[in-house]
């Protein structure tokens, strides 16, 4: 199985992709000669500064008024007189985020999102953050902005929950999803406890959910559009501010936002990032923020996971289980005889089906004009790299690829930026040789939608909503403490599973719900 939004690139559970764009990716380009920049002026400078940037070709892309800022797209060789401006406080580069949170593709994960579309599952994480110990009747409803992808506002795990949102992606609406990371995340916090799917860290109804919707099917947005979502979880009276999203350079804009909100009683909290070194992401990195690490279900450091001295909790992240939209995911499909063969699609094959005879094809180093006419390729790994092997198959006639690894275990592979028009799926040594005795079978191979309500992601971004939702269960049940308490007795009750203390890794340790609420009663918010 795959996804829209990018599968993972190996079958290896905690390989996840790298948290962040390349500092290239900083400024979009909307031609080769411009650059997408935020500009933040001076109090009353607005209008002159509007009237500046026509002067200079420039184009307004978003107004950041709550910031005194305005996100624009320059000519680059405009910039210096952009910054000469009148009234220009700064001008910074309109950075990129993206989700750190990516569909696992071991077939022990597919089996595991299996088991939630037949009956409820507790997901390991609800128990590893003590959400299931919880009991009682909350005070109040804390409110839980997500800055994400949207939400699958019809999804039969979710649909109970009190929803409200506003889009800023350009794509569907607040209540709609188009990646399926949002939708994942949200279940994460709040999928119900109702006999059907998984359960939440907040399963009774005790969050209210707003979404701000950031992302399209990519899975990247700019900061001025994080900013502007940002801004209106805080008009929508947020307590929480989740976001599963990071960058490798900071913006001092989205900074101004999360201090002024912080400053108002909000609670941001942020992925880690998944790069596995010790960079620091944003917003994850502000001061402001609570750095989320993500560790597995022995509670082990995962070892995608970004750590440095802002890491400040850790939560589970690897292999979790939650809600996803139907049909936005793919998955890969292969039958032999008509027998359904265990595969992993190539990331970047096309969303397309074949049938052919099954033919071997050898390594697919020696690609030969008509040899693979009408056949579905079998091909072993090795030699050169899965794009080749699959273009070697198409030019020879191939209407499908089938690599088998050479190695025990799963075979994820890529085909990095080649495009290709063929379906390719990678199986199992075992499953490679035992193909080779039905070669001339029809065989059928396909990617296709996948029509799963529930699926398995890794990620620091799978880590964050456990904190957040921890963060609003804890809450739920002591209205008077401040976001600032919250957030101080959620480290100070955190499990110690890293190095002695905190570390770079875990921060203060794994987050847990009934620890810190047995906290507050004891010694109070000001623990």
């Amino acid at each position: 199985m795959t996804q829209v939004l990018k599968p993972l690139r190996t079958a290896v559970l905690l390989a996840v992709s790298a948290v962040v764009c390349s500092a290239s990716m900083a400024a979009v380009a909307a031609d080769a000669g411009s650059v997408n920049v935020i500009v933040a002026y001076k109090a009353g400078a607005a209008a002159k500064l509007r009237s500046g940037l026509a002067g200079l070709g420039g184009k307004l892309r978003a107004d950041l008024a709550d910031d005194n800022a305005i996100a624009v797209t320059v000519p680059r060789a405009k910039l210096a007189k952009l910054r000469a401006l009148a009234g220009v406080d700064y001008v910074e580069e309109d950075v990129i985020h993206t989700l750190q949170g990516q569909r696992s593709t071991s077939i022990k994960s597919r089996k595991a999102a299996l088991a939630a579309a037949s009956t409820q599952t507790l997901p390991y994480g609800i128990t590893a953050v003590q959400a299931d110990q919880v009991a009682g009747t909350p005070a109040w409803t804390p409110k839980v902005c997500i800055v994400d992808s949207g939400i699958d506002g019809t999804h039969e795990d979710l649909a109970g929950n009190k929803l409200a949102g506003q889009n800023f992606s350009g794509s569907g609406s607040w209540n709609t999803d188009e990646n399926a990371h949002g939708t994942h995340v949200a279940g994460t916090v709040a999928a119900l406890d109702n006999d059907v799917g998984v359960v939440g860290v907040n399963g009774r109804k005790q969050v209210s959910l707003y979404i701000a919707k950031v992302f399209d099917a990519s899975g990247s947005a700019s900061a001025s559009t994080i900013t502007k979502a940002i801004n209106a979880c805080g008009r929508a009276k947020a307590n929480i501010v989740s976001m599963s999203l990071g960058s490798a350079s900071p913006s001092r804009t989205e900074k101004r936002a999360i201090d002024r909100l912080t400053q108002k009683g909000i609670l941001f909290i942020a992925a880690a990032g998944n790069a596995g070194t010790t960079a620091v992401s944003y917003p994850a990195g502000f001061d402001n923020v609570m750095s989320v690490a993500a560790v597995d279900e022995n509670k082990a450091w995962a070892s995608f996971s970004q750590y440095n001295a802002t890491v400040e909790i850790a939560a589970p992240g690897v292999a979790v289980v939650s809600t996803v939209p139907p049909n936005v995911l793919t998955m890969s499909v292969l039958k032999v005889g008509g027998v359904a063969v265990p595969s992993l699609s190539m990331e970047g094959s096309p969303v397309t089906g074949a049938t052919g005879a099954l033919a071997d094809f050898g390594f697919g180093d020696t690609p030969a004009a008509g040899s693979m006419t009408g056949k579905v390729c079998l091909i072993s790994r090795g030699n050169i790299s899965f794009a080749d092997k699959v273009v070697n198959c198409q030019t020879s006639g191939g209407v499908g690829a089938v690599i088998y690894n050479n190695t025990a275990g799963e075979l994820a592979g890529t085909m990095g930026d080649v495009v290709t028009t063929i379906p390719s799926v990678g199986i199992t040594q075992a499953d490679g040789a035992a193909l080779m005795g039905q070669l001339g079978q029809s065989t059928y191979v396909a990617i296709e939608p996948d029509p799963a309500k529930y699926a398995a992601f890794n990620g620091t971004s799978m880590a964050t909503p456990h904190a957040s939702g921890v963060a609003a269960l804890v809450w739920s049940y002591f209205p008077s403490c401040s976001a600032q308490q919250i957030r101080s007795t959620l480290v100070k009750s955190a499990l110690d599973i890293g190095d002695p203390g905190r570390d770079d890794k875990t921060g203060a340790g794994l987050v847990q719900a009934k620890a810190a609420i047995d906290r507050i009663n004891t010694l109070g918010c000001a623990n």
